[in-house]
């Protein structure tokens, strides 16, 4: 009996699997809410099974036929990707999926300039991105579910490639009242004397705790958070500084307030960021294509605030 469904209805069913909306699914892929319904209908006559339930006020929530039909889909979806790449590779084109990984820290500041260019430059390649924090860019690379993350090189495990972009040094952030507001540069001895608040992710916490090493004092935390924005605006209200090696474009916090971003003395050593793949990820035609872009993106100053300089320059 012949297939009545198609690849573009199952991929409005993963939406709506993942996402338990019909609304959210179709701005996610980009059509109208009855395209997407009707694909959900077409697909329930023809396994003869439903697939969802209705809730009205909670949205659309799998069966657990639905669940078992979303596993699969999943990796036919998966596969399909994979003829196109196939394509584009025997070809020589540049062309099909690409799904990005940005380190949460600074995925906002760099992740999505670079990916309208490149869109601009590759017009086939349809980029997803997804906003992580180090331990689940690993995760992520290790299922396939991103195929190269911009991120920083911490704690890099040996089953990953690591192509270094940029060089960033560390950078004390204070308000301008605080004591060390005017200094010129700062070491971590003149900040154990004050309230730390620690931009706490993993991998990134344990590289600012490591300026403290070796000095009879720790130092002082005060605060703790996950989120760059939250930090920023803690300090710029007087809970204590922070360590970051992102210079937003903006010396002010989210809510309004004054910033300093003062160097961190040396010999503190500076972040290298840069692309995370698998080993054989460049053999693919569009990440090859993804890595060359972000260097010449580097090279021609495409990165605002950040481009201290190119790793061994």
């Amino acid at each position: 009996m012949p297939l009545r469904f198609t690849l573009r209805q199952l991929e409005y069913f993963a939406a709506v699997g993942e996402l338990g909306s019909i609304a959210q699914a179709a701005e996610k892929v980009n059509v109208s809410s009855p395209s997407i319904s009707a694909a959900i209908t077409q697909l329930e006559r023809e396994f003869g099974l439903p697939l969802f339930v209705r809730q009205h006020a909670q949205g659309l929530s799998l069966t657990q036929a639905g669940r078992r039909m979303l596993e699969q889909v999943t990796l036919i979806l998966r596969e399909a990707d994979r003829l196109n790449e196939l394509a584009g590779d025997i070809s020589g084109t540049v062309r099909g999926p690409l799904n990005v990984g940005g380190l949460v820290t600074f995925a906002q500041v760099i992740l999505p300039s670079v990916r309208a260019s490149f869109e601009t430059a590759f017009p086939e390649v349809r980029v997803r991105q997804m906003e992580l924090n180090q331990a689940e860019i690993f995760s992520a690379l290790r299922r396939a579910e991103i195929d190269v993350a911009l991120t920083y090189d911490l704690d890099l495990p040996a089953d990953l490639v690591f192509e270094p972009l940029l060089e960033l040094p560390p950078y004390v952030v204070v308000a301008p009242d605080h004591p060390l507001a005017q200094n010129s540069d700062i070491a971590a001895t003149d900040l154990v004397l004050h309230p730390m608040v620690l931009l706490d992710l993993p991998f990134s916490s344990e590289y600012f705790l490591s300026f403290f090493g070796g000095l009879p004092v720790k130092p002082q935390i005060a605060e703790r958070t996950k989120d760059m924005a939250v930090m920023r605006s803690l300090v710029a209200n007087g809970f204590g500084y922070s360590i970051a090696n992102i210079r937003p474009l903006s010396n002010v916090s989210p809510d309004g307030k004054p910033l300093k971003f003062i160097p961190l003395r040396r010999p503190a050593r500076p972040m290298r960021m840069g692309l995370l793949m698998p080993t054989d990820a460049e053999r693919a035609n569009t990440i090859r294509a993804f890595v060359c872009h972000c260097k010449e993106q580097r090279d021609s100053g495409g990165f605002p605030n950040l481009a201290v300089q190119a790793p061994g320059a």
